[in-house]
């Protein structure tokens, strides 16, 4: 069931995704050559109950009722999505997409970043580029009057201009009270599909994009998600919340930016 926001529940919303931003700040203060990405969960961790915040991946169970055992996922070059914080250091080339949820006030934030560690060749900028482009170009269409597949076209056709796989198996979804609700918000599709979009409707926007076949395979821990040719892939998420004529992007990306130009 679609459940749509007033204007006060929104406000609750934009606050725990700001949250998950400055979150996912800290860590670009840290990311680089040599960090653990277990380290990193420890400081979000952290971070988001010194907030008044719970991290709402802690625990949340996959299909086969085992819990996460982290507050971020840590995907780093060919995982897709939800990789375990680990203690394997991060190198010099490596890309580490940090997914984030919190919970505040009793709504939820959700938002994604792919972070470059250290130098990173070209063709992994493109795509890191690309998929953020992908993202916005998503957002565009995330107006009341349109419909689900118009975001999605719009990121899918983005991508696959460049040749990159756009995966199917995971998506993105409606968000309010639970970090997951309806609807599905799919990375491909047609023009003029799907859902109708109203004002009040909270969505997370999140492609995941690869650099070759879109084809992808769970890990035997039962949650990493990896690239079948073992090519790397990107992830971008923002929360949004559909409005009359352009959405409103609940979660923000501007001080993990600021951080990350400061550092160059």
């Amino acid at each position: 069931m679609v459940y749509l926001k007033t204007d006060d529940e929104i406000e609750l919303l934009r606050q725990a995704n700001l949250l998950v931003g400055k979150t996912l700040a800290e860590l670009a203060k840290v990311i680089q050559p040599g960090v653990t990405t277990k380290q990193l969960d420890r400081l979000a961790d952290e971070f988001i109950r010194d907030h008044g915040a719970i991290p709402t991946f802690k625990g949340f169970p996959n299909p086969h009722g085992e819990p996460f055992p982290a507050s971020i996922c840590t995907s780093v070059n060919h995982q897709v999505v939800h990789g375990i914080p680990n203690d394997t250091p991060l190198q010099d080339g490596d890309i580490v997409s940090v997914d984030c949820g919190t919970k505040l006030d009793g709504f939820c934030g959700d938002s994604c970043y792919t972070f470059a560690v250290g130098e990173v060749s070209d063709e992994i900028r493109q795509l890191m580029r690309v998929t953020k482009e992908a993202l916005y170009k998503g957002i565009e269409q995330a107006v009341a009057g349109h419909r689900i597949g118009d975001i999605s076209n719009a990121v899918q056709s983005h991508c696959e201009q460049y040749g990159y796989g756009v995966v199917r198996e995971f998506v993105g979804h409606g968000i309010g009270h639970d970090m997951h609700e309806d609807p599905q918000v799919p990375n491909f599709g047609r023009r003029g599909s799907g859902k109708m979009l109203k004002a009040g409707l909270c969505i997370a926007i999140e492609p995941m994009i690869t650099m070759g076949t879109r084809e992808i395979y769970m890990q035997e821990d039962h949650w990493g998600i990896i690239t079948r040719d073992n090519k790397p892939a990107c992830h971008y998420e923002h929360t949004i919340a559909v409005r009359k004529g352009k959405a409103d992007i609940l979660s923000s990306f501007d001080e993990i930016e600021n951080i990350l130009n400061n550092k160059q």
